[in-house]
């Protein structure tokens, strides 16, 4: 389910970094480029265009959950996870797969597989707030820092992978997510919470 829903919270901040620095890196290396001409050009020949960054999508609507949209995601999920984990990574949908998709979200009480996303971006940025240990809602910068703590802890990591780790959350930490609009959401999630960290994956 996670490979098309589309990122939220913490991983959408982390991501959107990693997605910048590497258009800054390449911005870099072009501007180089540029400054050195080769001196048996004539005429500079025309630079080759990194692509251009993916637009950035716009944020989406904060709604207000309801059990029947929650019960829906965890039944369409069941069906859709087996679909969605085939899928080549990074590759493009096929039209008959998203169809599929469509298909399963109606059948589960939503408008279209869009519908069934924009109610997982609202369950996702609930969960990015959520202890797992007591499972009560913290808020995603009491996680990231939780995290940070329990990392800075571990004595088995390898001193490398512990830096990465602790520079990824650092950079998380700056931009944990947005604040809950409807805090009914906490209260629903709360509800349901065992279920859904167990669709989502949460604790992994």
């Amino acid at each position: 389910m996670r490979e098309l829903i589309r990122p939220v919270a913490v991983a959408l901040s982390a991501a959107c970094l990693a997605a910048s620095l590497a258009i800054l890196s390449a911005d870099g290396a072009l501007a180089q480029a540029k400054q050195a001409p080769s001196k048996q050009q004539a005429a500079p020949a025309p630079a080759k265009q990194a692509e251009p960054p993916p637009a950035q999508e716009a944020p989406f609507k904060q709604i207000a959950l309801t059990d029947k949209q929650i019960e829906g995601v965890l039944a369409a999920a069941k069906e859709m996870d087996p679909i969605i984990e085939k899928l080549p990574e990074d590759g493009k949908p096929d039209p008959k797969i998203t169809a599929q998709l469509d298909d399963i979200a109606k059948k589960n009480g939503f408008g279209s597989y869009d519908d069934y996303n924009d109610v997982v971006d609202n369950i996702s940025i609930v969960l990015a707030g959520f202890d797992s240990a007591s499972k009560k809602y913290v808020g995603p910068e009491a996680v990231i820092k939780a995290q940070i703590a329990q990392v800075q802890a571990d004595k088995k990591m390898p001193a490398k992978d512990k830096k990465e780790e602790l520079a990824y959350l650092q950079e998380a930490l700056k931009s944990p997510g947005p604040a809950i609009e409807h805090k009914g959401n906490i209260d629903l999630v709360t509800k349901y919470y065992d279920r859904l960290a167990e669709a989502f994956g949460e604790g992994d």
